[in-house]
């Protein structure tokens, strides 16, 4: 049975710094691409940035790059989030998730965790 469990989302203020957690079990992260994905309130979900493995691709959505970085502890089962400069627009529900498909097209993900709530604001 595959999980994921998110942690680490909070309420920071402009310009702050959160870094996410994704804790995967049943899934061979050597094998296939987790994937991290937003939703705001009124929004479709969209990809934020994804790595694939084994070699360790990345991408990710235009407007978090050069401020969010992804990474992975294979050891630990984990997938990391590292989201700096944050901005109110940044404001949603993050969810990380498991497929075969490297892309940011949540439609091609498999397996989902329950979400972690990021709001930035003052």
């Amino acid at each position: 049975q595959v999980q994921l469990v998110e942690s680490g989302g909070g309420l920071v203020q402009p310009g702050g710094s959160l870094r996410l957690s994704c804790i995967v079990s049943g899934f061979t992260l050597n094998d296939g691409n987790i994937g991290w994905f937003r939703q705001a309130p009124g929004k479709e979900r969209e990809g934020v940035s994804y790595i694939s493995m084994p070699f360790g691709g990345t991408q990710y959505l235009n407007s978090v790059k050069g401020r969010f970085t992804i990474s992975i502890d294979v050891a630990k089962n984990t997938v990391f989030l590292q989201m700096n400069r944050l901005k109110p627009e940044d404001t949603a529900v993050y969810y990380c998730a498991a497929g075969l498909i490297a892309t940011l097209n949540p439609q091609s993900y498999t397996y989902w965790g329950q979400g972690t709530q990021v709001t930035v604001s003052t």
